[in-house]
Parts: C-alpha cells; structure tokens; sequence
C-alpha cells in the first residue's frame, strides 16, 4: 500500500553554509578592526615585506632603464651593422687553470684584412680600432685617460656630433699623423675654458712609448647615455698612429662593419662575404673553424640580458629573505593575535560561526598584513625609480610585469604564512575557547 504524497510530512528546511562573499565581508571587517586596533604591531610586521616588494620593483625598473641605454647605443650604432673581432667575448669563460685560453693565438685583425673587408659589395664602411690606455698633459700634472685608436669613419658608428674642429682624415690615418680628437669633457678637464683646437699636449702610452706631441683637431660631443658616465673622458686618434708612434697596440683589436642598405644588400649577405674573404686571405680548410668571431647587436642584447637575469636573480633571492622575514613576523603576530582573541573564538562558535568563516577571517587578517606590505614596497620602489630617473641620465621605469611579481609574492606570503595561524584558529573547541583567561 503506498502512501499518500499528499499527506507525507515535510522535511525540516536545512540550513546551509554562508555565502562566500558573506564570509569574506565579514573577515574583512572584523580583520580591518584587529589591525586598526594593533596598528604598531602591524605596522612592524608588513616592513619586512615592504622591503622586499621595494626591491623587486625598484630593480627592475633600474634593470629596464639600463636596457633602454643598450637599446639606444645599438640603435646609433646601427641594428643592422655588426663587428669582426679574433674572439667572440660574449663565449669568453673565466678559468682558474693555468695556460692560455684557447683563443689567444688567434690572429689579428690585419690592415690588409681591413682593407679587402671595405671593398666588399655589400660593405657600405668598415672601420678598423683597439682600445687602449695612456696620460695627457697639457702644461701640468699628467692625466689618465681612455684612448681608442680609430681609422676615418668612425663617427658613423658612435652617437654624437662635433662641436668644434673637425674628425681626422684618412690622409691622417694613411700617414700615421699626431693628431687627436678629445670628447667635450676631457677638454673641459684639461683646458678649462680655452679653446681645445690646435691647443698640443704630450701623450705617454707606457714605458715602451715616447713621450709624443699631439694636435687637437677636434671635439666630440657623444650622446648622453648613463652607461657612458664612466668614460665620459676620453681620446680618439688614428689607428696607425697609436700603433707606430705609441706602440699601443692590443691584441683585441676590432673591425665595425656598416652594411649597405636593407634594399641592395642584407646583413646575412654582408656576413657571407665578410667571412668568405677572410677565410680566403687566411688560408683555411672547409672543416676548419673560423678563427675570427662575427658580433651582431643581438648577440650584445643576449649577454645583457644574460647577466642581468642572473643580477635580477639574486636581487629577487635576497629580496625573498625579506619577504621571509616579514612573514615569520606575520605568523608571529596572527598566532598572538589567535591567543588574545580565544575567548572572541569561542563565543563566534558557539553563536554558530563556522571552522570556515574563523579560518576565512584569520586568513583575510594575515593577507590584509601582507597587502599592505606590498602596497607600501610598489609606492617606495616607484619613489626609488623616479628618484633614479630625476638625479641620473638613467631612464629607469617600472615594468608592469615587476608589479605584478612584487604583489604575488605578496599575496603568496600572505597565504602561505597566515595559513597556520588560521587553522589553528578553526579547530578550537568553543568549551574551551570560552573557558580560556
């Protein structure tokens, strides 16, 4: 015999659990009041992450400003162009092995290389040099000052502009003259106030060198750059004449390649030509390696970001200690705080507060602490950054992914930190909680 469904007694309503966003309204609020009411306590608490938020956005935006530099010394440079050096510095490795490494007996780059490389038909220019060391007085005391030794052309590669006199010619070059351009700062330095061209000052490139009489035919404003604060004194003579009359020739000596324009010729076919001649000229089987190395501008790009990866590396590492740091303080404070709320613990529960809604507000408090943290970190690296930019050439700006990983290591310490304290808040016996003194 069935029953009548009429007439079935219905079934007494159950009570569901609170809404999530009820429950975060609520952990909001009561978080919000704990921390206002411990506002020392907090504060303390969010500085270590702070610092590490700081220091990951404020690397990163040094980072991207050096980068910005990089960029724009390839791009006066030419993207397009690239240099012919004995090695390829970007594979050189550090070795605490005795002997020489494997590159040194590589021939140098030759006059007669220079010159065949120049009549290429998909060369527009190429310019032959070495960088050296020497002292320059001119009446007094002996200045030291960074030299590259160029043949003509070489303004063509490097940003800038003449201010006064002029470039050296390759008449100048071809007969191995003693004349010398000097950068705007150097003749600031050296002669003050009175006009550098024509002005003779003696040159010593070592104790193999003669004390020579140079001419300043000219003066080479470049262009600002931060990574060229450093050398912003500097000399530039002909290569011949730093080889003859200062005997300053160094074994990384280069050649900077200008190729033709995209539409009559391409760098890949400028490569081609350039590695086919010199190989020609210096004998070299088709199973023997070059023994020249080839530098494009991207092969720069790659060991910059190579080595500012591993520098962003440890400066996330280190800024991750404090991120530690700031969490342990975090734990410390939310297990005092479930200490000194225990009795508040159990009169929620026994009102009918949930082990989800205590762990929620617990959790909200520790992700609260460590917000803030983030918070305060973004607007002292943006301080930082803009200070950067303000007091150095450097332009330093703040990269949106560097906020987007000082904010979720933030919120990840939050978490991960403010777990414990949440749980051990949740799993309270309410007798308990309200028996506690």
């Amino acid at each position: 015999m069935s029953a009548d469904p009429a007439h079935e007694p219905t079934a007494a309503p159950v009570v569901g659990e609170v809404p999530t966003g009820r429950v975060l309204r609520e952990g909001l609020r009561v978080a919000g009041s704990a921390l206002r009411a411990n506002w020392m306590r907090s504060a303390l608490a969010v500085l270590g992450v702070a610092i590490g938020a700081g220091v990951v956005v404020t690397v990163a935006a040094v980072i991207t400003g050096i980068r910005s530099e990089v960029m724009s010394a390839i791009e006066s440079a030419g993207p397009d162009n690239f240099a012919l050096m004995p090695f390829d510095f970007s594979d050189a490795r550090a070795s605490f092995v005795g002997g020489k490494p494997p590159w040194w007996d590589r021939p140098e780059i030759t006059d007669a290389e220079v010159r065949r490389v120049r009549s290429l038909p998909a060369v527009a220019e190429a310019v032959s040099g070495f960088e050296f060391s020497a002292f320059v007085r001119f009446r007094s005391d002996w200045v030291y000052v960074p030299f590259r030794g160029y043949s003509s052309g070489w303004a063509s590669f490097t940003g800038g502009e003449f201010v006064a006199g002029r470039d050296f010619t390759s008449a100048d070059v071809r007969h191995a003259r003693s004349v010398m351009v000097v950068s705007s700062a150097l003749a600031e330095s050296v002669f003050g106030q009175l006009d550098p061209v024509g002005r003779r000052v003696r040159v010593n490139a070592g104790r193999r060198a003669a004390n020579e009489l140079f001419t300043v035919v000219g003066v080479f404003e470049p262009l600002p750059m931060f990574l060229g604060e450093a050398v912003e004194n500097f000399a530039l003579i002909p290569v011949t004449t730093a080889d003859k009359r200062l005997k300053a020739r160094t074994r990384s000596n280069f050649l900077s390649v200008q190729v033709k324009p995209r539409d009559l010729h391409g760098r890949a076919e400028a490569e081609n030509q350039v590695v086919a001649a010199l190989r020609s000229m210096r004998a070299l089987r088709p199973g023997d390696d070059n023994d020249f190395a080839i530098i494009r501008s991207e092969d720069t790009i790659e060991l910059f970001n190579r080595l500012t990866g591993m520098f962003f590396a440890v400066m996330v590492g280190l800024s991750s200690i404090g991120m530690l740091v700031g969490g342990i303080g975090v734990i410390g404070i939310m297990l005092i705080s479930v200490t000194e709320r225990t009795r508040e613990i159990g009169v929620r529960k026994s009102l009918g507060a949930t082990r989800r809604e205590i762990k929620w507000q617990f959790l909200i408090e520790a992700s609260l602490l460590t917000a803030a943290g983030g918070a305060l970190g973004l607007l002292g690296g943006w301080g930082a950054a803009e200070a950067v930019a303000a007091l150095t050439p450097l332009p330093a700006r703040i990269p949106l992914w560097s906020v987007f990983a000082a904010v979720s290591l933030a919120a990840f310490t939050g978490v991960l930190f403010g777990m414990l304290p949440a749980m051990r808040a949740s799993r309270l016996p309410p007798v308990d909680a309200l028996r506690y003194e």
